[in-house]
């Protein structure tokens, strides 16, 4: 068996636990309720932000990623240029919008107790590089990324060398 295959496969057997970055929730979340000016403050130091339900319960209600945001800065487009509804989620209206608004409800999760190769299966599966991780109560506890998964397989590299 390579390096490399056994290297994979105890990252694989790790748990979420092992590897999960917990959350300070001030600078990786918002409530459903706050302005877009707090998400944009958060998304200028990271390309995600967990939008929970409120600061008591923490629990998990969606995510706002950079991609999210394209459509507040994109110009009004006619019905005759886009397939699309036209969106009222856009600048050009003058509308304030609030996380809740903007927000990809239902995030994909991960528990404490889920092994590293269910994440990367979800993680390629839904073509995302960030898995929030919450309790049973769907409370929002921390998160798992791509980022923390390359760390720790070339720390682990290095041992092997």
């Amino acid at each position: 068996m390579s390096e490399n295959h056994t290297l994979i496969s105890e990252i694989y057997n790790l748990t979420v636990q092992d590897l999960m970055q917990p959350l300070d929730s001030t600078e990786s979340s918002v409530e459903k309720s706050d302005d877009i000016e707090q998400v944009f403050f958060l998304l200028s130091k990271k390309n995600h932000v967990w939008v929970i339900s409120d600061k008591a319960t923490s629990e998990l209600a969606g995510v706002i990623t950079h991609s999210d945001t394209i459509s507040l800065f994109a110009p009004v487009m006619t019905s005759l240029e886009s397939f699309d509804k036209p969106s009222l989620h856009s600048f050009q209206y003058g509308l304030s919008m609030k996380a809740g608004e903007i927000m990809s409800s239902q995030p994909v999760t991960v528990e404490a107790k889920d092994t590293i190769a269910d994440v990367i299966s979800k993680m390629k599966q839904q073509k995302i590089k960030q898995l929030p991780v919450v309790d049973e109560n769907k409370k929002l506890i921390g998160e798992i990324t791509l980022h923390r998964l390359l760390q720790e397989y070339l720390k682990r590299s290095k041992k092997i060398r």
